[in-house]
């Protein structure tokens, strides 16, 4: 694990769809300075709108996925896949350019986003990084989900899920995060959902560009129903695992320490992230490898320093 801050070597740029609004959307990712950490830039045709770093103080908490800003107003959804991306390939700094409410899709994972970081480059930076390190289990619990942090010498995910549909049944996927483990094991594993849910989700405004192209859909004869069927026979433990690492990326700053859930999702995964960041007891704030800084400390401060899918492109 590198000890310094790392930003990508060139801009990176990506056409696509919300998979909830199903809105065309331009992005850009840029090189960033050490200390700015990962920092969404809205525009609209009038130009620049509104800058929302990616930290936990700023996740609007809700079910179908990780929302950046003021539902009700200024925001970017649907962010875990690229911030999962971002944070298991290193890059501590980087400026998001969206022209959109939505990041795109692409194939409802992550696979384009690591391709495209690999594609341009990983600069390293002078600045150190800092870590938030697990010091005392905390734990959260939502009916009949948990969730826990837990000590431990490296950044581990535990995760597990237990559907009663018997295309899903109860899986678990335990790795320590690597960016080889996230590309090779998770970046493929692609966002999932059923069909008789989508009648549901289309009358609430959701779900307006998913398709099979970028999702797995279980249909009404429990089966899956895409023509290529999976790509992991695990695939749904393993991209509730990818959501929880873009989740964890929240928090603005590395976590060292094991993220275990059971039955969990983004509202289950950001309540865990306040609730460790919310006692100060519970972690410290270090540089590798000194276990030496500001035990307590806030996190939040510090990261605020700091349908069809079209492939991305290196500028």
């Amino acid at each position: 694990m590198t000890q310094h801050q790392q930003t990508i070597g060139a801009r990176i740029g990506f056409n696509g769809v919300g998979v909830h609004s199903g809105a065309a959307v331009e992005m850009a990712i840029h090189p960033a300075d050490a200390d700015t950490g990962i920092v969404f830039h809205i525009f609209e045709p009038s130009g620049l709108i509104r800058e929302i770093a990616a930290v936990s103080t700023n996740v609007s908490v809700n079910d179908l996925s990780t929302v950046v800003g003021d539902m009700a107003g200024v925001h970017v959804a649907t962010v875990e896949h690229l911030m999962a991306a971002l944070y298991a390939m290193g890059i501590d700094n980087a400026v998001v350019e969206i022209d959109g409410r939505e990041v795109p899709i692409m194939e409802g994972d992550s696979r384009a986003f690591v391709e495209a970081i690999e594609g341009a480059g990983i600069v390293r930076q002078r600045a150190r990084r800092r870590f938030i390190r697990v010091l005392k289990p905390v734990s959260v619990e939502m009916k009949g989900a948990t969730a826990q942090y837990l000590p431990y010498e490296g950044t581990r995910f535990e995760i597990e899920i237990d559907f009663a549909t018997a295309a899903i049944g109860r899986q678990r996927f335990a790795a320590d995060l690597t960016p080889e483990t996230f590309r090779n094991e998770l970046s493929r594993a692609r966002t999932f959902g059923f069909m008789k849910d989508v009648e549901r989700l289309w009358a609430s405004g959701h779900a307006l560009g998913s398709s099979l192209d970028n999702s797995v859909v279980i249909g009404d004869d429990d089966r899956v129903i895409n023509p290529g069927g999976l790509r992991y026979p695990d695939e749904f433990v393993r991209h509730k695992t990818l959501d929880a690492i873009g989740d964890q990326a929240m928090a603005g700053v590395r976590i060292l320490g094991c993220y275990r859930s059971y039955r969990g999702g983004h509202r289950l995964n950001a309540l865990a992230l306040r609730a460790l960041l919310a006692d100060r007891t519970a972690y410290e704030v270090v540089e590798m490898p000194a276990r030496v800084a500001a035990r307590g400390g806030k996190a939040a401060p510090l990261a605020a320093v700091a349908a069809s899918a079209y492939g991305p492109q290196v500028l």
